[in-house]
């Protein structure tokens, strides 16, 4: 009879074998990510797991990690994994059919704040075109207590995501999600046609482009929120079309690019009836964000 070797883990021994294979499967963050599957799997945080290199792992305990491990070995994004992800410093809940908020994103919420700090004091009203988690809208919100907003997704799916986060964060009440095809959502409701600030994080990849991105993009995120057609800017075309309808005389319209789509989307705003007139990089130093009011 064969004797069963049995194995005991504390979660630095685990922490290391769990980051060598995932280095080995192409991770980057292999280390961070053992952390903080390892904290998940454990409910603990991130720091707890830092300050316990040798508590030593039950058996239950070390086959939850394995199980997360694996799945991140298979390039799924952690944020999918745990269920959250964290922006402008608040936890967003996520679900199949939203992003995962990057931090390029946040440059789109540095640009609303300083635009709109020499608004005047009147209440502004915000259209969020493309919501997903509702991440940039609700970020909006908790700045700015004066502000409300909307927030449209085609998806039902992801409004109910946005509903959810809206509700966690204490900010249901001046945030409304709907459902509905850009602007169409708003055709049939009680809300102002008019809004002080449009902002969209839209759809921009190329669709032949698609399928060569990192598998956690390509695998894991909704296609629709990706797929902006064959050169990647029909949803700023459609945006465009419509925005002047919706925008106050003095109103802002905020659209995220995709790298090199700069010259193009001013283009199309400019044949809109749209001045640009703000460009704001990312930490990278990539053009990420345009701004532009209607035009004189």
């Amino acid at each position: 009879m064969t004797a069963q070797v049995v194995i005991n883990w504390n979660m630095s021994s685990a922490l290391v074998e769990a980051a060598n294979r995932l280095a080995g499967a192409g991770v980057e963050s292999a280390r961070l990510d053992a952390e903080l599957l390892m904290a998940h799997a454990l409910g603990l945080t991130r720091e707890e797991v830092f300050l316990a290199p040798d508590r030593q792992l039950q058996a239950g305990e070390m086959d939850v990690f394995e199980a997360l491990v694996s799945r991140r070995a298979a390039r799924e994004p952690v944020a999918r994994i745990i269920g959250t992800r964290e922006f402008w410093s608040l936890e967003f809940a996520l679900n199949p059919a939203t992003l995962v908020p990057r931090p390029d994103s946040e440059t789109l919420v540095t640009a609303v704040l300083q635009e709109c700090a020499a608004h005047d004091a009147r209440p502004l009203r915000i259209l969020d075109l493309g919501t997903g988690s509702g991440c940039l809208l609700l970020a909006l919100l908790s700045e700015m207590p004066g502000a409300a907003g909307i927030g449209v997704d085609c998806d039902p799916e992801a409004v109910v995501a946005a509903r959810e986060n809206a509700r966690r964060l204490g900010l249901r009440q001046r945030a409304e999600f709907r459902e509905g095809d850009w602007f169409g959502a708003l055709d049939a409701g009680d809300w102002s046609p008019r809004f002080d600030v449009i902002l969209s994080n839209p759809p921009y990849i190329e669709s032949g482009e698609i399928a060569g991105l990192a598998p956690e993009v390509a695998a894991f995120e909704p296609r629709a929120a990706l797929d902006g057609g064959a050169d990647g800017l029909r949803a700023y075309r459609q945006i465009a079309a419509r925005a002047c309808d919706y925008l106050t005389p003095d109103g802002l319209v905020f659209l995220e690019l995709g790298a090199g789509q700069e010259k193009e989307v001013s283009k199309i705003l400019e044949d809109h009836g749209l001045g640009v007139h703000g460009h704001y990089k990312d930490l990278a130093g990539v053009p990420r964000v345009i701004s532009a009011s209607v035009a004189a």
